[in-house]
């Protein structure tokens, strides 16, 4: 009887914590999978309650990637580390110009960490995935002592598919392409900083995380033979992005400061904090560089999606042995864009 009563007993959400048996291997594992992450994530492929995920793929090329999240804090204007690890994965796979099809996710849980915050995160991490039509299908859950940890990271791997003959690679532009930006930069990164900082301002600044996959799709639709490559510009922000797709791609560029947007409450921030929004990371913004002659309608398709409304042409790939990315000031004067020296940002994502 005193079995059946254990099993019945269901997690204390709202007062309970994690503790060392929820790692254990035994019941109490099994119990905090089924009542906060498989309720969350649920799904056909995860209901199977397999050690691995079996599923169908359609033929073509396969993409994978993984990345861990140890954002602080958890919680941020606009998302938190749930809907950021589906978020990012989502647009690593897509910069491939892929169709994502289904997420893992493991996370490293902290003895202590309130189960109604992991319910929360767990929760807006199967919302996020299920907005973007993305399955999370498989997983694994370890528990470390307190000290040794900081209340939870989160790693996912995701799978997506390329269309026939489409090939996007760091290694591909050109001198004459142009650079294309889909929006704002810096809200991300001033996002957390702002939350981490307990600044307040008139207006609330928003991560931009979000999936990128479906306006990555019209792009790949209408434009894709004209595409070149992808990157989300995270860590890091545009000047990283732009600075390793030149090392790739042995170029340069030559870009227009008055042509990359940053919204007026980001901008102020950043001088009250003393950053560069060019080196603020973005969780929802991409770069493409396409063939100059796709460019005015690569940016129409964009502008027409939710996501890519504020898209601009900011410059050109340029011949250039340095490698060096010049940017020509909104004071008619020039600069060179180099490397961050350091993080201005450490656990931004």
């Amino acid at each position: 009887m005193s079995t059946i009563r254990l099993r019945a007993r269901r997690l204390d959400i709202r007062h309970g914590r994690i503790d060392l048996s929820h790692g254990a291997g035994g019941r109490a594992t099994a119990q905090l999978i089924d009542e906060i992450f498989r309720s969350a994530f649920n799904n056909p492929i995860l209901d199977q309650a397999n050690d691995q995920a079996t599923f169908d793929v359609p033929a073509g090329r396969m993409v994978m990637s993984t990345d861990g999240y140890v954002i602080s804090p958890l919680f941020f204007p606009g998302g938190d580390i749930g809907s950021l690890a589906v978020h990012g994965t989502i647009n690593d796979v897509a910069m491939a110009g892929a169709r994502p099809l289904h997420l893992a996710a493991s996370y490293i849980i902290e003895e202590g960490f309130p189960l109604a915050d992991l319910q929360r995160i767990a929760a807006s991490m199967g919302r996020a995935a299920a907005e973007a039509g993305v399955a999370i299908v498989t997983g694994d859950t370890k528990v470390v002592e307190r000290g040794k940890g900081d209340g939870v990271f989160i790693t996912t791997t995701g799978i997506g598919i390329v269309p026939p003959g489409l090939h996007l690679s760091a290694e591909l532009a050109r001198p004459g392409d142009a650079v294309i930006l889909s929006g704002c930069i810096g809200d991300h990164g001033v996002a957390i900083m702002s939350k981490r900082a307990n600044l307040g301002f008139d207006t609330e600044i928003r991560s931009d995380s979000a999936a990128l996959h479906g306006l990555v799709a019209d792009m790949v639709r209408t434009e894709g033979a004209a595409l070149r490559l992808l990157r989300d510009p995270t860590r890091g922000g545009l000047a990283a992005t732009l600075n390793e797709i030149a090392q790739h791609s042995n170029v340069g560029f030559l870009i227009d400061e008055a042509s990359i947007k940053v919204r007026e409450e980001v901008a102020a921030a950043c001088e009250l904090l003393g950053l560069d929004p060019l080196y603020v990371a973005n969780e929802g913004k991409l770069v493409a560089i396409v063939a100059p002659e796709a460019a005015d309608r690569l940016l129409a398709v964009m502008r027409a999606h939710t996501l890519g409304r504020d898209a601009a042409a900011i410059g050109t790939v340029v011949a250039d042995e340095q490698h060096f990315v010049q940017m020509t000031t909104s004071f008619g004067g020039g600069r060179i864009v180099d490397w961050l020296s350091g993080e201005q940002l450490p656990r931004i994502c």
